[in-house]
């Protein structure tokens, strides 16, 4: 056994396990690759002021679970907590908004950290989908983002999820809802470092997940009677074409996201059985991102969905994903000169496009035939000494039982009739 471990609240992807969350992610980009946003790859780390002016240093991502180090050569960095700012700063940094085909549409697929407290659902290291359309204020492109993420979740087989829409107005009208918020969280018997934070984002205390701050919250005032009339018809321009694209949602008028830079349109994706981790991804309009990290203004809007969430969601659910088997042929050979032939043979499959493995380590039929069996393989290719003086390889179907010989140089066609 080794003498390490991985680290506390962090997983290991391993086969067979691994490839349900490979198929999740491609569930989850197909529709975005239909619609035209191309794949963007960031670093796993960046400048520690890249998060604290866009995701807020006001919120416990920055202030409390960001890993954040600083390296030999005194550069502070970080790993990263989120997404969007590392996308945008690629986009800003390549000026792929001055390439005139505004919006800039990407998604991306990582890892990313936050010191939490782990728990199922929770970890510090995790994997999400995400997809930004950048530099263009349209009320189309939430919809069409919000209507992407619907598409993915129903193509994997998931039924029990919910999407919750609200808006949070605009540099406008939400510094008088600001206002309205503060007089009345100073009201309530709340913790000095609550109080603190309703002073510097009094929203991110509406996002406070303790059930004796949500009791006092109850008659909070509401952001959308305070929205302005811009706000409020791009909020129905919204919610208008959602539903006539069929997608359902319900309107939270206390949802809010635990980052600073969303504006206007903010939606989450959530799975009742999944318990207090329940939400799966969300996302929103940020308009002033850019500004707030050195750009040019550019109106943009995105999500990400977590990977690790989508999986419990699908077992929660009980959906089995139809996964082919990593390999249709297993070739079994018996002696020295069978074994050159058939790893040939086996390469000669794979250049043709045919998944095809190899018993190694030399072992007798009866461990092979067993390794053929593990590995999923539809058909198994068997050979010794007296099939190859005949000039020809046994052919057997492992669903069946059938074994037919086929000669030599048939075996590839052979195959590719079987397998069809």
């Amino acid at each position: 056994m080794s003498t390490f471990k991985a680290p506390k609240g962090t997983y290991d992807l391993i086969p067979p396990f691994s490839a349900k969350y490979l198929a999740v992610r491609e569930a989850i980009s197909a529709p975005l690759r239909k619609a035209g946003y191309g794949y963007v790859e960031t670093p796993g780390f960046e400048d520690v002021n890249l998060f604290a002016r866009g995701v807020g240093e006001s919120t416990d991502i920055v202030s409390k679970e960001m890993y954040s180090f600083e390296t030999k050569g005194g550069d502070k960095l970080a790993l990263r907590p989120e997404g969007t700012a590392s996308v945008l700063r690629a986009a800003l940094e390549a000026s792929l908004h001055k390439q005139g085909n505004l919006p800039v549409k990407l998604w991306y697929s990582g890892s990313y950290y936050r010191y939490e407290k782990p728990q199922k659902g929770r970890y510090r290291h995790f994997s999400q989908v995400g997809a930004e359309a950048i530099g263009a204020e349209d009320p189309a492109l939430d919809a069409e983002l919000i209507i992407l993420a619907d598409q993915a979740y129903r193509s994997l087989g998931l039924s029990n999820f919910r999407i919750l829409l609200n808006s949070l107005g605009d540099k406008e009208c939400r510094p008088v809802y600001r206002e309205a918020l503060q007089a009345f969280l100073r009201g309530l018997d709340l913790d000095e470092e609550t109080l603190r934070r309703a002073e510097i984002n009094p929203l991110r205390v509406l996002d406070d997940k303790r059930a004796d701050v949500q009791k006092q919250l109850v008659d909070a005032p509401l952001l959308r009677d305070y929205l302005c009339d811009a706000c409020k018809a791009y909020h129905a321009e919204v919610r208008m074409l959602t539903t006539a694209a069929g997608v359902a949602f319900e309107d939270d008028p206390k949802l809010v996201r635990g980052l600073d830079y969303y504006t206007r349109t903010t939606f989450e994706f959530v799975h009742d059985g999944l318990g207090s981790q329940s939400a799966v991804g969300g996302g929103g309009r940020y308009d002033g991102l850019s500004e707030m990290i050195g750009g040019p203004a550019l109106p943009s809007v995105g999500w990400a969905l977590g990977v690790d969430r989508t999986v419990l969601a699908l077992e929660a659910e009980g959906v089995e994903l139809d996964i082919p088997a990593a390999t249709s042929v297993f070739a079994v050979a018996i002696g020295e000169e069978a074994r050159r032939l058939l790893f040939g043979k086996v390469i000669e499959l794979r250049k043709e496009g045919i998944a095809a493995d190899f018993s190694f380590g030399g072992k007798g039929l009866k461990g092979s035939m067993k390794d053929a069996n593990r590995s999923g393989a539809r058909l198994a290719v068997v050979a010794g000494e007296r099939d190859l003086a005949e000039g020809v390889v046994q052919l057997k179907d492992m669903e069946s039982g059938e074994q037919t010989a086929v000669a030599l140089d048939a075996l590839v066609e052979s195959v590719r009739a079987k397998l069809a």
